[in-house]
Order: C-alpha cells, then structure tokens, then sequence
C-alpha cells in the first residue's frame, strides 16, 4: 500500500493538486447506502415466541396473534398478542408464561400492567408478549395499529377461539 505525502503548508486536492485553487473545494465522498435503519433479516425470537405461545394455550389463551415486526420496529421482531376471559386468567397467562420461559433459560427484560388483570406486556428482547383482558384487547386494537405487520401463520386450536356470533358479554 502506497501513502500520499502531503506538503508542509499545502493542502491536497482529490486530484492529487495541491495549491489554493483546491483547497476550498468541498470534499466530495461516496456514501454508501446506509444499512443501520434497515432491520436486521434475522428470526431472532421467533421460536421464543412460539414456545409463549404455547405456554399461553396451555393456559387456554384466546385469539392468538403474532405479529412480525421486522421491518417496522426497533425494538424487537415479534410481538404476540393473547386474550384471556377474565381479569385472574389474563393475570394466570402472563405468569404462566413467564415461569415456563424461565424454566427454558428465557427471563423477561421487563413487565408491564402486570397484576391489573386488563393487560400485561412481558419484554424478552426480541419478542415481546402483550395478554389482554379480551374488551381491552379489543378497545386498544394493537392488531390495527399494526396493520402493516405481517401475521405469523398459526395453528389455533378452536377452543382457543371465540366464535363470530358471541360476543365479549357472553364469555365473561
């Protein structure tokens, strides 16, 4: 590899000029696509979340989802989102979850609206779990606000469903 000497007092252009004419040139760089905003193309979190989700079911959560939030989101990859029918089961959900991760090596970064029995949020990183109580889950439509996500196909057990004709009222 060869090095440039540059002159005592004299500024070197891109040319390779030296002398005045250059010296206010603005330097002119290549700048590369910048890749730091672009999501990373990796399933980290993936299987995380689907053993949540089986812990979840186990607990007979309703109306699974999970979200891929790759490309639209900072702060993690995926987020599943589950309904229980009453403030206790969301409660027995979420720490249902939380203990069998645990067992797995899998703690929780953080926790919120834990012990409310409306909604709790479990933060592993790279997924995070939101559990409803279902009317809240319904008022607060994460699956609107992530509209754009793509749905991670899921095989739901139908117990794990709410019919269409019944509504809220009804399984509470």
């Amino acid at each position: 590899m060869t090095q440039k000497k540059k002159s005592a007092g004299k500024k070197v252009g891109h040319s390779g000029q030296s002398g005045p004419a250059h010296a206010n040139r603005p330097k002119v760089r290549h700048i590369a696509e910048d890749t730091s905003t672009r999501p990373p193309l990796t399933t980290e979190g993936l299987e995380g979340a689907m053993r949540a989700l089986e812990l979840g079911l186990d607990r007979k959560a309703l109306e699974p989802i999970l979200l891929d939030v790759r490309e639209l989101c900072s702060f993690c990859n995926y987020q599943l989102v589950l309904s229980g029918r009453s403030d206790r089961q969301v409660d027995a959900i979420a720490d249902g979850i939380s203990a069998g991760l645990k067992l797995e090596g899998l703690r929780s970064i953080g926790s919120e609206g834990a012990r409310t029995g409306q909604w709790a949020l479990l933060d592993y990183g790279d997924f995070v779990i939101h559990v409803f109580l279902h009317s809240a889950r319904e008022h607060y439509d994460l699956e609107g606000l992530w509209s754009d996500a793509p749905r991670i196909p899921l095989d739901v057990p139908a117990d794990a469903r709410i019919p269409a004709d019944e509504t809220y009222d009804a399984v509470s």
